[in-house]
């Protein structure tokens, strides 16, 4: 082998193993508050990796970018995914081996919308042998970057349903970027927060005077964040609730085992029945069988309790609807009108079966099935006068379709209620990672929201996505508290419920038309 050859061989292996850690690292700063700026760091360390490029040609640059993006995402997803190892081999009884693979395989189909972002940035990125960069030549490879990154993300997190766990505006929660949330929901978040990165990747890049134009202009992306963070989009209306929230910590090895069922039903059957609460919140399938399964007055007895005390209570328990169709659903206990609300956004292999996979589903010792789907406009639980708006665990991660809830204001949410059963991937990181989450979508629509979980985190934050009071994960108990509803409109909540994604798309759209546009001056 000729030595230039070997060491051009080298130094690719040695970027893509950088680009695997800095992945790697990436994944770490979700769940972890403190952590978030130094997604934004892990960022620009790649985007000044795949910048530093000899290739001469677009094309050459852009094979360079997809390879380091797979293994820049191969290491972000598989470090940050890894619990659902836990949910196949040791809930589902999969064969070690083979729950390692699937969980490699899926952080490697993950990792192709990094590849594809980082290809089409490469390619739009002057060669580094035309260093430095002139400043307009600089600022459209940021807006390459940030207008491809934001675009895969939200491909990541729509198609074959979309996987969105783990997108980088989830880890600026708590971070000024985080005021851009009321505006273009997370997504928006995420575009902020990957130009950032690329503008600070610049300074590795540009002149003195190009560089002092990115800290100017990451000076005022921060600022502006910090400043619609104090905009007000919402206020308070209708009565305060007091909210009783119920943890259960029922282990998910024992969750589905005829002989845990009563002790299961008179844990929360008790709560039920004796707290002193306007709203009472269950986890998702607290109850874990169908009603024609229960005793027969064990439904009647809840709902008399409750309407006795002029408390309501959501409860989560798995229903059917028509012959041979089950749902993932919620009960409205104690109100005038009986409520029922069906999870619309499915899990993939937990709750519906991709076609070709059933095979897949068969190696694990799983009650899995084909559930029946909820629509995404269901109306709210009255409460009080005050709306309260149920999802289901998984479907959390979708603010684009929970804002079809806020199409008619006058039916609009005052506040959301998430009941979550994480049991399936033991005590790991996916408890504050799923937290992160719901405090995003509390930020989206500037509403507080309401966490009952079978193991963590059962929680309430406020309409800025702080939060206010938490159970210890894995332990047995109940949160009360009281809670204000909020009325009115975010401009993410008004823009989604009518467009869905086309206005982050759209944005993304025209910051990669502008930077392909500013990239061609380089020929000047």
């Amino acid at each position: 082998m000729k030595p230039n050859l070997a060491a051009t061989r080298w130094q690719g292996l040695s970027s893509a193993l950088l680009a695997l850690l800095l992945g790697l690292a990436l994944a770490q700063t979700f769940g972890r508050p403190r952590f978030g700026p130094f997604s934004v760091l892990a960022l620009a360390i790649f985007i000044a990796l795949l910048w530093r490029t000899p290739a001469a040609s677009a094309t050459a640059r852009a094979r360079r970018g997809a390879a380091l993006g797979l293994a820049f995402g191969l290491g972000w997803f598989a470090g940050g995914v890894w619990w659902l190892y836990i949910s196949m081999a040791v809930y589902g009884g999969m064969p070690p081996p083979l729950a390692g693979g699937a969980v490699l395989l899926f952080s490697a189909y993950l990792a192709i919308y990094p590849a594809f972002a980082s290809a089409l940035a490469a390619a739009l990125a002057p060669p580094a042998a035309r260093q430095p960069w002139h400043a307009l030549r600089a600022l459209g490879a940021a807006l390459a970057f940030a207008g491809a990154w934001a675009l895969s993300e939200v491909l990541r997190g729509t198609v074959f349903t979309g996987f969105p766990w783990l997108a980088l505006g989830y880890a600026q929660v708590g971070n000024p970027l985080a005021g851009y949330a009321p505006i273009l929901g997370m997504y928006g978040v995420d575009f902020a927060a990957a130009l950032t990165a690329a503008l600070l990747a610049l300074l590795t890049q540009v002149s003195l005077r190009g560089a002092g134009l990115s800290v100017a202009l990451m000076l005022a992306l921060t600022a502006g964040g910090q400043q619609l963070a104090k905009v007000r989009w919402t206020h308070p209306e209708g009565p305060q609730l007091t909210v009783a929230l119920l943890q259960g910590d029922v282990p998910q090895s024992e969750k589905f085992r005829p002989e845990r069922l009563k002790p299961t039903l008179d844990l929360y059957g008790d709560w039920l029945t004796t707290l002193r609460a306007d709203l009472i919140v269950t986890p998702e399938t607290a109850v874990p069988v169908l009603p024609e399964d229960l005793p027969p007055s064990y439904l009647r007895a809840l709902t008399s309790a409750l309407m006795a005390h002029h408390a309501h209570a959501l409860l989560g328990i798995p229903l059917t609807r028509g012959a041979d169709q089950y749902t993932n659903s919620v009960l409205g206990l104690g109100g005038a009108q009986p409520y029922r609300y069906d999870k619309a956004h499915l899990v993939p292999f937990g709750e519906f079966i991709p076609y070709g996979f059933h095979w897949f589903v068969r190696l694990m010792d799983m009650p899995l099935g084909d559930f029946a789907r909820g629509t995404l406009d269901q109306p709210s639980f009255d409460v009080h006068g005050v709306k309260v708006a149920p999802t289901i665990c998984y479907e959390d991660l979708f603010g684009e379709q929970l804002a079809q809830r806020f199409r008619d204001p006058r039916q609009a949410p005052n506040i959301i209620a998430n009941l979550t059963n994480l049991a399936w991937f033991g005590d790991t990181i996916v408890i504050p990672q799923h937290l992160e989450i719901a405090r995003m979508r509390s930020l989206e629509f500037q509403l507080p929201t309401i966490r009952a979980t079978n193991t963590g985190a059962t929680a309430i934050l406020d309409a800025q996505g702080r939060v206010q009071a938490m159970l210890q994960p894995y332990t047995v108990g109940v949160l009360s508290g009281h809670v204000q509803g909020y009325a009115g409109l975010t401009p993410f909540a008004w823009l989604a419920s009518r467009y869905g994604y086309l206005p982050i798309v759209g944005l993304s759209l025209l910051a990669l038309a502008a930077g392909a546009a500013l990239a061609r001056k380089r020929a000047s």
